[in-house]
Formats: C-alpha cells, structure tokens, sequence
C-alpha cells in the first residue's frame, strides 16, 4: 500500500508543479471584418454581380448541361469566402463581351465538385464525401 500511495503523491506533485508553469500564448493581429466575420461591401456587390451573372438564361442552361442545380450554384455563392468571391469577379470581368463562358462555368463547377468531395456540399451525384 505504501508503492501506491508513494506513487500518488509523486503524480500529485508532477501535476501541481506542472499547473504552475507559465504557459505561452500566441497572438496575432485580426482584422475588423475577421473578428465580426462581416462582409465588406465591395465583397457583397462582387457577390451580387456573380449571382445576376448566374441568374442569366444562358448561364442557368449551361449549367443545366453539366448536370449541376443553378439555384444549388446560387445558395454556393453566398458561403464562399472572400478571396474566392474576388477570384471569381475577376474571372467574369476578364471575359470578353458575349464571349467565353466556358472558363465561367468550369471554375464554378470545379469549386462545386471540390466542396462536394469535402462533403460541405452534396450536389453531384457521382461524388463521395471524405469525411
């Protein structure tokens, strides 16, 4: 009885000694918007310039073609971050006028097929989920 009550007071002591230790911290600077988790309003025109941008007939039956949901590639464009929001207007806005569509269209369903496969999304079919 005495080994056991020798080794408690030995892990009672490694313990409290260990409570007294200083810890270290880490710190770094956040933005405003990254502690609020608020959107800037460049970001929700761009947001909103895409969404009109996906809105368009000739868009929604592309992507019909390619076998995704236009209102499921709407509800995305609301949860995507703020760089990929910025990508993506930029992409339109490189476009030619009334030109090609197709590197639109395949960035949004690369993006759709990337969130599917991590499982924040279920839209393709012929997708599994890592998680």
């Amino acid at each position: 009885m005495s080994h056991f009550k020798r080794f408690i007071a030995s892990f009672l002591i490694v313990c409290l000694t260990s409570i007294t230790m200083p810890m270290q911290a880490f710190a770094a600077i956040v933005s405003t918007e990254e502690a609020t988790g608020t959107i800037t309003a460049g970001t929700a025109a761009e947001r909103d310039r895409i969404t009109g941008f996906l809105a368009r007939d000739d868009i929604r039956k592309s992507l019909e073609a390619q076998g995704v949901d236009p209102q499921a590639a709407i509800d995305r464009v609301g949860t995507l971050s703020d760089d990929e929001v910025q990508q993506l207007a930029g992409r339109i806005d490189q476009m030619p006028a009334g030109g090609d569509v197709l590197g639109v269209l395949f960035t949004i369903f690369v993006i759709l097929l990337v969130t599917d496969i991590l499982g924040f999304t279920k839209i393709f079919p012929f997708t599994r989920s890592v998680r």
